[in-house]
């Protein structure tokens, strides 16, 4: 099944309309847990399990750290990707807040390969 599927964020703190450029679960257990079962639910598909790409997509254990990552990865899982009119990645900004996202990135962030 490679159809989006909304993730429940109940829980977390809100974080409301604004999008925020920082991710604010940074650390967060609860956000770490939400985030595995929605990376596995919408992303290991495409990205692997565990964030380990089999080289089909982006190894995202590499993707920038700090805001400067959060904020590639926001626009990203937002607003998906289109390469020469195939898309590449589903947009997700219709069926996940940014609470989900910012989950999914506090995920992604706990595999990130030691410097």
């Amino acid at each position: 099944d490679v159809t989006p599927q909304p993730v429940n964020t109940e829980g977390l703190k809100p974080l409301g309309d604004e999008l925020l450029e920082e991710n604010p679960y940074r650390g967060n257990e609860l956000a770490l847990e939400i985030g595995a079962s929605a990376y596995n639910q919408n992303c290991a598909r495409c990205h692997g399990l565990q964030v380990i790409s089999g080289g089909f997509s982006p190894d995202l254990r590499y993707l920038p750290r700090g805001k400067e990552g959060d904020q590639w990865f926001m626009q990203r899982v937002r607003k998906g990707a289109t390469v020469n009119g195939v898309t590449k990645m589903p947009a997700f900004e219709e069926l996940m807040n940014q609470e989900a996202i910012w989950a999914i990135r506090t995920f992604v962030e706990s595999k990130y390969e030691d410097d």
